[in-house]
């Protein structure tokens, strides 16, 4: 699962004269900014997380730019804490229950540079595994982009405009790397699942997902209508769905295909989460919603 940072502004140094007379302007320029730094594309990062249990001592990332802008980027590490909303906060230090992966795996390079069309394979080894108590332990390898230090649009500047705008800013994405010691007592289940309905008529599936044990779980949620007449009929999905230690539980809400004309009056709803995988998916949650 990506994980989308975008830092605070670096640096601003605006010179305005009558600013109420360019405010709407400002803003203008502000959303124009946002857009811009989000077309500069983000690197394609496959896979989305590792995981080191069992024999494996050495995983590899595959890193892309399909754009046509080269792109530079530094490669650290964060230490992230999961809400129970799905939101992500970084931390210093490990709530209670959680284990950081940090002083246990290695990577190279340390920043890549990637013209249109390149890629570049980023090695993650494990180490000093032999120490490590059961339980798992996670760290976010964190992708930053190292954008020009210029201002967008400076190159249209004159120098005696009364307007002068600077702004740096940089985002990132990272990548969690998770470490697995010993069996996983983890279990899983769906509870409070719900049907929502908007005021304009369109609806999301309400559940929470509750997790126990000593490992995180990562999968697919998916969303059936079932008719009176038994005929069942896909109507939501949401993936690459993550509980990480040590949450016990995440408040999810999944998207219907509001365009479908299924009659959400009865019937009844099903919410399956399941393991990523194409072959044999591994069952984790199932629950049922009477309409």
């Amino acid at each position: 699962m990506f994980h989308l940072f975008f830092h605070k502004v670096q640096k601003i140094r605006i010179k305005i004269s009558f600013l109420i007379l360019f405010y709407p302007l400002f803003f203008s320029f502000l959303v124009l900014l946002n857009v811009h730094l989000m077309a500069q594309g983000i690197i394609n990062i496959t896979p989305k997380r590792l995981v080191f249990e069992g024999q494996k001592r050495i995983m590899e990332l595959n890193l892309s730019n399909d754009s046509q802008d080269s792109a530079k980027y530094s490669i650290s590490i964060l230490q992230i804490r999961m809400t129970e909303d799905g939101y992500f906060q970084t931390i210093t230090t490990p709530d209670i229950g959680q284990n950081f992966a940090d002083k246990n795996i290695r990577f190279f390079p340390r920043s890549v540079i990637l013209g249109p069309n390149e890629s570049q394979v980023v090695k993650v080894q494990l180490i000093k595994s032999d120490q490590l108590e059961p339980g798992e332990y996670r760290s976010h390898l964190y992708f930053k982009s190292l954008i020009p230090q210029k201002a967008l649009g400076d190159e249209d500047v004159k120098k005696d405009s009364t307007f002068l705008l600077n702004i740096l800013a940089t985002f990132g994405v990272t990548v969690p790397v998770i470490i697995r010691v010993g069996e996983s007592t983890t279990t899983q289940s769906i509870t409070n699942l719900k049907l929502l309905t908007a005021t304009d008529g369109t609806h999301k599936i309400g559940l929470v997902i509750n997790r126990t044990g000593n490992m995180s779980i990562y999968g697919d949620i998916s969303v059936m209508y079932i008719a009176p007449n038994g005929k069942e009929t896909k109507i939501g999905m949401s993936k690459g769905v993550a509980v990480y230690t040590p949450n016990l539980l995440l408040k999810v809400q999944v998207d219907v295909d509001n365009k479908s004309d299924i009659d959400l009056s009865n019937g009844k709803i099903r919410v399956l989460y399941s393991s990523q995988s194409e072959i044999h998916p591994e069952k984790y949650a199932e629950a049922e919603l009477n309409l």
